[in-house]
């Protein structure tokens, strides 16, 4: 269930080793020394929390290669900041809160808010046609307005090659857009989410426009300024001081120099630089509605829906989405010399600010954002899934799971934060409707369409279900027992979440119609008692990682699960980030990894992980195993598609890991040529002629089968939009293509 913020290509090789970012690390007092003067109105966190961020950060740093991170954390008028590592390995030079990195896409969101302000202030219509503000931008098939391409809903295409994004000279507003403007929009806008730094080019050279000022002076005067941002630019050589961060690369276990890459070409979509500090500036205005109103933020944290009804989670220049019942807004980047991420929570007055100057660190960044947060606002308590023996279980947790993290989201969001809830209709109905989506009988028919089903009852296309009774039910347990009581969930698991509403609903005698039916009653009050009898007491308020000696725990671990087999907590998270952190020991990281699928043989991310960790091991034939029985769960069915094996493909730095998975994917998916495709590129850098023929034989003959299944198909009238589940199996992200894109960025799911 985990997606990924992912990094930009990387190139170019040369360097020093990873020694020389391990050895003789700065002193923190250097990063402390460094750091501007805070704002008066803020505070630091209390010593405990500073010592246990300071202990979370440097735990993660010793899995891997790094050279410079800083991290800025911030909750309400608390704040901390620190540095680690060097920003350059060459020299020495420690990473501090003052090193500037470059913000990748980050930059979106500052060109967002600055088109928003301009149509705030009658300046910009959020409707024209972009061809308005931008005359060097042709005219296209279908008109594209400054909306759509805020949601990347534009169809402006992104990077098609890698020489695309590659610039290495200084480029004008104007040349920027004619770099693309020839190319036609690859889809009718409003119908498909395709991310797009180019379109976010076309809102920079709208700003310049309706403003009168270059790029440059508006962000200076009207979002650097006002959010207090002092050490924030855009990033041409010209402007870097002495604080920049050089930038590397991880091939093998070194660090290698990034190829140096000129982004005046992505001005407005990836062009600018700044500070762990600046972030947090901008998170500030941001929170506190400083930069637009809180109505007009309100709008851009909503997310946008494709014209069939499906969400996007992307409003207006942010990623928007629920995790584990938070409200996230978040932009992650990635290019050459950096990865930046930088997540609010609007409904927590709460933000998190992460830089690196190693590329593709995004799983890095996402995991320790995630870490970070759980330590400010849960008080370090994990946030755990639930495992079921039985499928039927499995799918009807994955929608209680859902459901819960929805609505306490958009609960949290719309009655602290600057959001809104979708119309309540019909509130009986919809509680039918959920009650329905959890039917076992239904689900014991057709698991994988009860899973799609429950996947996409958040959406307008499903009445926003999920959205509108989740949020109902927050409310009701927040009159009953509490606003705090409402945090409990993220530790106790989303059946816990049922059976207090369900308990509320007795004391504030809500009808019976808004009780769900008595088996989805039945399986609340069953998953409570499991998961009950398998808590292990040493890890309720604490990660097994987090543990000084995890190993004495594994026994306790068996032992649960022997008490509640069929359910209980899911600590496969914590069992493969042991692993990870044994990756030097290659005993001790493939036993955390057998202990994943032991502990958890139904569990989708546990096979894969020991399926990687058997390629890497040279284990291939043991290895294909587990990607199938990871694709035969509930989950894996729907996520292991084609275009999902793709994905995970830019999570895998390995050559020998990536063509594995791609033998094991044809398997699965031996009509789908674009995996044939991959694998005969994979096996021709590897050196296996003969296999990379075999595998382009058989792309060629899958493509001849689907052209002809598409020929026999009925042809679609013109203007129409096909209905969901016509069209190719879609990722969340609503694309279809097949191509994996250079600088894409998807929301984690629920």
């Amino acid at each position: 269930m985990k997606r990924l913020f992912v990094a930009l290509w990387v190139l170019l090789e040369a360097g020093p080793a990873f020694a020389q970012a391990t050895a003789a690390k700065p002193p923190l007092e250097a990063s402390a020394k460094a750091a501007p003067e805070p704002d008066a109105k803020d505070s630091e966190f209390p010593p405990e929390v500073q010592r246990a961020l300071d202990a979370l950060v440097r735990a993660d740093l010793k899995q891997g290669p790094t050279a410079g991170l800083s991290v800025g954390v911030m909750r309400g008028g608390q704040r901390w900041m620190n540095g680690y590592g060097y920003r350059d390995l060459a020299k020495k030079l420690p990473a501090t809160v003052r090193t500037t990195y470059r913000m990748a896409s980050i930059t979106k969101s500052f060109t967002a808010v600055a088109v928003m302000q301009l149509a705030q202030a009658g300046k910009l219509d959020l409707d024209a046609d972009i061809h308005t503000l931008v005359p060097e931008y042709p005219v296209k098939q279908w008109p594209v307005t400054v909306r759509q391409l805020l949601g990347h809903l534009g169809g402006v295409p992104t990077y098609d090659s890698p020489s695309a994004g590659n610039n290495t000279k200084p480029v004008t507003t104007k040349e920027a857009i004619g770099l693309f403007a020839d190319r036609p929009l690859v889809s009718e806008p409003g119908t498909r989410y395709l991310y797009t730094t180019w379109g976010f080019n076309l809102l920079g050279a709208a700003v310049e426009t309706a403003s009168g000022q270059s790029y440059r002076e508006y962000l200076r005067d009207h979002v650097f300024g006002p959010a207090n941002m002092s050490h924030a630019d855009v990033d041409e050589i010209s402007t870097r001081d002495a604080q920049q961060a050089v930038g590397y690369r991880v091939s093998g276990a070194t660090l290698k120099p990034s190829r140096f890459l000129d982004v005046t070409s992505r001005f407005a979509g990836g062009g600018t630089r700044a500070t762990v500090e600046d972030l947090l500036g901008f998170a500030r205005a941001v929170l506190d509605h400083k930069l637009v109103s809180r109505e007009t933020m309100g709008r851009m944290q909503a997310t946008m829906v494709t014209r069939d009804g499906h969400i996007t989670d992307y409003g207006m220049g942010f990623a928007t989405y629920p995790l584990r019942g938070h409200y996230i807004v978040a932009h992650a980047g990635g290019q050459p010399e950096t990865t930046t991420l930088l997540v609010l929570l609007p409904a927590e007055d709460t933000a998190i600010a992460l830089a690196t100057n190693v590329e593709d660190e995004a799983k890095r960044l996402r995991r320790l954002s995630i870490r970070l947060m759980e330590t400010v606002l849960d008080e370090g308590a994990p946030a755990r899934g639930g495992h079921f023996t039985d499928p039927v279980d499995a799918v009807v947790y994955e929608g209680m799971g859902r459901l819960a993290s929805y609505g306490l989201a958009y609960h949290d969001w719309a009655t602290r934060g600057p959001g809104t809830l979708p119309p309540e209709t019909d509130l009986a109905g919809a509680f039918a409707k959920v009650s329905s989506l959890f039917d076992r009988a239904a689900i014991a028919r057709d698991g994988r369409g009860a899973m799609e089903r429950i996947r996409g009852a958040h959406e307008p296309r499903a009445e926003s279900l999920f959205i509108r009774v989740g949020a109902h039910m927050a409310a009701t347990v927040e009159k009953a027992m509490g606003a705090e009581r409402l945090r409990a969930y993220r530790t106790q698991g989303a059946a816990g979440f049922f059976a207090d509403y369900l308990s509320a609903c007795e004391t504030l005698k809500c009808p019976e119609a808004e009780r769900f039916s008595p088996s989805v009653r039945s399986d609340v009050a069953r998953f409570v008692a499991g998961w009950r009898r398998a808590e292990v007491p040493a890890l309720k308020r604490t990660r097994l990682e987090a543990m000084k000696d995890p190993e004495r725990l594994w026994p306790s671990l068996k032992e649960a699960a022997v008490r509640a087999p069929a359910v209980r907590p899911d600590y496969t998270d914590e069992l493969l980030t042991l692993a990870d952190r044994a990756k030097r020991k290659p005993v001790d990281r493939m036993r955390w990894l057998e202990r994943a699928t032991e502990l958890h043989p139904e569990s989708m991310d546990a096979h894969l992980a020991r399926a990687v960790g058997l390629m890497e091991a040279d284990r291939e034939p043991e290895a294909i195993p587990h990607v199938r029985e990871a694709f035969e769960t509930p989950e894996g069915s729907l996520v292991l598609s084609p275009t999902g094996f793709l994905k995970r493909l830019l999570d895998t730095r390995s050559p020998k890991v990536a063509r594995g998975l791609l033998r094991a994917a044809v398997t699965l998916h031996p009509d789908a040529p674009e995996l044939w495709d991959a694998l005969a590129k994979r096996e021709r850098a590897l050196g296996d002629a003969g296999a990379a023929k075999a595998a382009l034989a058989q792309a060629k003959r899958a493509r001849q089968a689907r052209a002809a299944q598409e020929a026999r198909a009925p042809k679609a009238q013109p203007g129409v939009v096909a209905p969901a589940g016509s069209a190719p199996a879609q990722d969340k992200a609503g694309s279809t293509s097949p191509t994996v894109p250079v600088d894409p960025e998807s929301a984690p799911e629920p």
